[in-house]
């Protein structure tokens, strides 16, 4: 097992260095001057030369990422200070540590993400369980309908549909806001419950298909209808031999979904106006900061890379012939 993992945490790191280096080198394919941007519209070529100075712009682009990479186990130092490790840099923009808007936006996103998977997880399985349980009756057709219609809309059509009913219209939730929830329980959760049913909206439709046609699939094994010959209980047959089966292929599709979430629900985010990892991506993107891209990314690929672990780690629990593999 310990091999196993070895070998897994190997390839991330290896996964990890790709990703930072082709976005690295893509983001000097763009024309737009981060030295431009950062210095301002009245600018000089003087302030220009010496913004470029300052950020390490006017050095090869190879050995600008090299000095990146130091910066991530060792620490840079820059002309505002020392950039203490794990060190991505300044933004270009405002000349904010990347790190610690990183950590300052982490929290939300944290939040959005866990409060989200456990309800799309809990309702979405919950659902496909029914469905599966009472196939070919009216409640797996509902549910089979609803479910196709959930995957059919989108997060940024019914966040503002939901906005404007249940917080400008009718009163019922609060304002989207994230309060951290060891000062503001409470206000933590009447601030987020409204995105989290909206983000996991699309994945509840998606769950709910994923683990009805897992249900009906295991349901139909040998070893469960020898357990039916038997004479053992529908509802000990039903948890008990058939469910095992499918929790493997749940497990793996949650946990690459949950990694992706902790990288940033940028659409959520950015419709309900919070302030997390996925929106700052986007003000990234839009502003052309590198930095903050950077670190952006690396956080968002090293949330996936450390979660798909995870899911093999358990998987290989779950079955060793995965670890003989």
């Amino acid at each position: 097992m310990l091999r196993f993992l070895v070998r897994r945490t190997l390839g991330a790191l290896v996964i990890l260095l790709v990703i930072s280096a082709v976005t690295f080198f893509l983001f000097f394919a763009l024309p737009a001057e981060p030295a431009r941007l950062a210095c301002g519209k009245n600018c000089d070529p003087a302030a220009l030369a010496l913004i470029n100075s300052n950020l390490g712009l006017d050095k090869p682009v190879p050995v600008q990422y090299w000095d990146f990479m130091v910066g991530i186990f060792a620490g840079r130092d820059f002309s505002v200070g020392h950039c203490d490790a794990p060190c991505f840099g300044y933004s270009f923009v405002n000349q904010e540590s990347v790190w610690g808007t990183i950590l300052d936006r982490f929290p939300t996103t944290l939040s959005l993400a866990f409060g989200g998977a456990a309800v799309f997880l809990t309702v979405g399985v919950g659902i496909g369980l029914l469905a599966a349980a009472r196939r070919g009756t009216w409640v797996d057709k509902f549910f089979s309908s609803l479910s196709l219609l959930g995957s059919s809309l989108q997060i940024y059509f019914v966040g503002v549909l939901a906005l404007a009913l249940f917080v400008s219209n009718l009163g019922w939730l609060d304002q989207p806001e994230y309060r951290p929830i060891t000062e503001d329980p409470a206000g933590w959760f009447t601030g987020m419950i409204l995105p989290w049913l909206v983000l996991s909206m699309i994945f509840v439709a998606n769950y709910s298909r994923l683990a009805r046609s897992l249900m009906v699939e295991q349901l139909q094994e040998e070893h469960v209808r020898a357990a039916r010959a038997k004479g053992l209980a529908g509802r000990t047959v039903f948890f008990r031999y058939a469910m095992r089966g499918a929790v493997a292929p749940v497990l793996t599709i949650f946990g690459m979904d949950l990694g992706s979430l902790l990288g940033g629900a940028m659409i959520t985010e950015v419709t309900f106006t919070l302030h997390g990892i996925g929106r700052l991506a986007v003000q990234s993107v839009q502003l052309t900061d590198l930095p903050m891209l950077m670190g952006v990314m690396l956080m968002s690929a090293a949330a996936i890379v450390f979660f798909n672990i995870v899911v093999d780690a358990v998987y290989a629990l779950l079955d060793p012939r995965v670890r003989l593999a």
